[in-house]
């Protein structure tokens, strides 16, 4: 499992040295692409490290708090795939000559593969899901307990890393497009979703009984990845102009993955469905009003 792990982090980095040059030049050169992709990822990257304050701030939110902040996540999310990443591919796709079929037949595909790129990464890449705060009093045993959740909080914190590579190549797909306002509204979207994981990765680093200094350092750590991949998407799809469809397209399968796969189901997990799909529907209203107006 760990070198399969080492494996696509290889890759990964690989794939940015190869790029490396190409960014430097556009972003020497003032690029409005890259360099509104690097802005775009580092709001992103500092709502993450806000989302952590509250968490060293107080000792305790309530759980039925938390699953409706990370239902308004998965809202906001839902429609920028929706507004900034689904629509915008079909009508790039059209602007080149698709067809109607050929154009939906584009974006489906696409959609499926960053669905499938998604899958496949999870299940190389060892993570857990969403670990909630210490229950109960000591026991006889918390040494073995404590050693326990130790290792899942921390493959907690891989698992937010994970997901926010794609929210940043989404950030950085959607800038290499014309439509840079668009861009922007999805920036602010995904900005939106990062606050609450910030948030939980603080207090799963709390709940194990690491500092609040060390959980709002790797809490904004954690977004850092965001940035970064937004700049190795706007460089991957300057290769061509024809990738621009499909990796709106990927972007938006990774991001519905992330969405159904993740977020939803977490924020169900402690019983308060109905305040998740609150926060959801409301976080989806929001975010479409903001893409449509600006």
């Amino acid at each position: 499992m760990a070198l399969r792990y080492w494996v696509v982090l290889t890759i990964l980095i690989g794939g940015l040295v190869a790029l490396l040059p190409g960014i430097y030049v556009r972003l020497a050169a003032g690029d409005p692409h890259m360099t509104g992709a690097l802005l775009g990822g580092l709001v992103a990257a500092a709502a993450t490290a806000l989302g952590t304050i509250p968490a060293v701030l107080t000792r305790q939110l309530s759980q039925r708090f938390i699953d409706t902040l990370m239902g308004f996540g998965a809202g906001v999310m839902l429609a920028a795939t929706s507004f900034s990443l689904i629509i915008p591919a079909l009508d790039t796709a059209a602007d080149q000559g698709a067809g109607s079929w050929l154009a939906g037949g584009i974006v489906g595909g696409g959609i499926i593969l960053g669905a499938l790129a998604l899958l496949m990464i999870e299940r190389v890449v060892p993570h857990e899901h969403f670990v909630k705060g210490v229950e109960g009093g000591a026991s006889s045993e918390i040494n073995i307990e404590l050693a326990a959740r130790l290792k899942r909080v921390w493959l907690f914190v891989a698992a937010i890393v994970l997901h926010n590579f794609p929210e940043g190549m989404a950030i950085g797909v959607s800038f290499a497009g014309p439509d840079l306002v668009g861009a922007q509204a999805l920036a602010v979207g995904i900005a939106i979703q990062d606050i609450p994981e910030g948030f939980v990765v603080a207090l799963a680093l709390m709940s194990v009984g690491y500092s609040k200094g060390l959980a709002l350092g790797v809490g904004a750590l954690s977004g850092l990845v965001e940035p970064v991949a937004a700049l190795l998407g706007v460089a991957l799809i300057g290769l061509s102009v024809h990738l621009l469809p499909w990796g709106l397209a990927i972007a938006a399968g990774a991001m519905l993955f992330v969405i159904s796969h993740e977020i939803i189901p977490e924020s169900h997990r402690a019983g308060h469905e109905s305040w998740a799909t609150g926060g959801l529907i409301i976080g989806f209203v929001l975010m479409m009003l903001l893409d449509t107006a600006l």
